[in-house]
């Protein structure tokens, strides 16, 4: 397989896409980048210093004095691990609610996604990665070789999102759930910066009657098209 492989799975939030995207590095023995934990690590450091979240200067400045790094490990309970400054975070750590509730005004500053994009095309150049996102297919790797846009129903990602955070041991109704997730859908759309869109040349795959194996295979599928079929 050629070291430059890069398949972006780009989709809304919870529609499935870090877990397609986690299963499909294991399957090819590449490594594994959820770009969102990025943003939410950010939130969190913003979160625990207090840090107005409306103000970009301030927020880049957090980012700089706190850097958030990936260390590759795909023996992580993640698939990576990822630090503010000096501090490792755990899922619970990221998908807090009042994680959730502000990461999208986070990441809708155009030089915080600046820094975020640097570091992950850095991660990106050291060999084949599958990364899931919101903007790895149009901003982040425009050039990848394999574009996912990975959708499904409201009603689906409510009820797949609410069974991660019981994994996670986070209690929430489907009532505030959906809620959440339709203003993260208004927020992701509509920002100046990067906004949540499809490539042009990104394959749709709707998720909402798929299994996650179904999903997994139609993607593989575009990865063996683009190889000639050597997957």
């Amino acid at each position: 397989m050629s070291r430059c492989l890069q398949i972006a799975i780009d989709g809304p939030a919870a529609s499935g896409k870090t877990t397609v995207a986690r299963l499909v590095a294991e399957r090819l023995g590449v490594l594994y980048l959820d770009t969102g934990a990025m943003y939410r690590a950010l939130a969190y450091a913003a979160l625990r210093t207090q840090t107005d979240l409306d103000n970009e200067n301030a927020l880049v400045r957090l980012c700089a004095q706190h850097r958030i790094r990936v260390a590759l490990d795909r023996d992580a309970p993640l698939g990576f691990r990822i630090y503010a400054g000096d501090r490792e975070l755990s899922q619970s750590d990221l998908e807090a609610p009042e994680v959730t509730a502000v990461v999208s005004t986070i990441a809708a500053h155009p030089r915080v996604r600046e820094a975020m994009v640097a570091e992950q095309r850095r991660i990106a150049d050291r060999g084949p990665v599958v990364m899931a996102g919101r903007d790895i297919g149009t901003v982040v790797l425009p050039e990848a070789q394999v574009k996912i846009f990975l959708t499904a129903s409201v009603r689906a990602r409510v009820e797949r999102r609410r069974a991660q955070l019981e994994q996670a041991g986070i209690d929430v109704s489907g009532h505030d759930l959906a809620e959440e997730i339709e203003e993260r859908d208004r927020l992701d759309e509509s920002r100046a910066s990067s906004p949540l869109r499809k490539a042009d040349d990104a394959v749709v795959v709707d998720s909402s009657s798929l299994s996650v194996e179904e999903v997994v295979e139609r993607t593989l599928g575009a990865v063996r098209e683009a190889q000639g079929d050597r997957v």
